[in-house]
């Protein structure tokens, strides 16, 4: 039966530009080790700081002292990504667009956030926060090694060990 749902998630990477978003939006691209488009990578790349630094903010404000300590480290992190990779899209060397908001499961995970306080917020900003490395790291690594833009591949591979930190500390706050 795997090898089955393999076959036909190879099929999907292949067929046209339309499959590729809808394979790295499914999680295709991940499981059979395939690049994002330059474009999927981008707004993955994007909506991730965004959600990123939000939620931090808000663990800045309502968590225990370690945890406010990584917080401020991703906020600071991040806005640097954020900066670098729309100075690379804004400077013409990446031909790609911006997203201007965070995926609706983003935004969902963000308002549940907002609704936690003490112990239980901590709990599921650290659950998050793990979660949203794991998938950035899987995102980094892949275009590092073969995206289709030599500057943005670049880029990626430079910041992917960064966001292995991140994963790492995430792992440990959730302990």
């Amino acid at each position: 039966m795997k090898k089955i749902a393999l076959m036909a998630a190879m099929a999907m990477v292949t067929t046209s530009a339309f499959a590729q978003s809808a394979a790295e939006k499914s999680g295709v691209n991940s499981l059979v080790g395939v690049a994002p488009k330059t474009q999927d990578f981008v707004t993955e790349a994007a909506t991730s700081d965004m959600f990123e630094i939000e939620s931090s903010k808000l663990a800045a404000e309502r968590a225990d002292a370690p945890t406010k300590t990584f917080a401020q480290q991703m906020i600071q992190d991040h806005q640097k990504t954020t900066t670098e990779l729309k100075q690379l899209v804004d400077g013409g060397k990446v031909k790609a667009k911006l997203p201007t908001a965070m995926t609706n499961a983003q935004t969902k995970s963000l308002n549940k956030l907002k609704g936690l306080q003490g112990a239980k917020f901590t709990k599921q900003y650290h659950s998050d926060q793990e979660d949203a490395h794991e998938d950035a790291v899987d995102l980094f690594k892949r275009y590092g090694k073969e995206g289709e833009n030599a500057d943005l591949k670049a880029w990626a591979a430079k910041t992917a060990p960064a966001l292995e930190h991140h994963l790492q500390m995430a792992k440990d706050l959730n302990k």
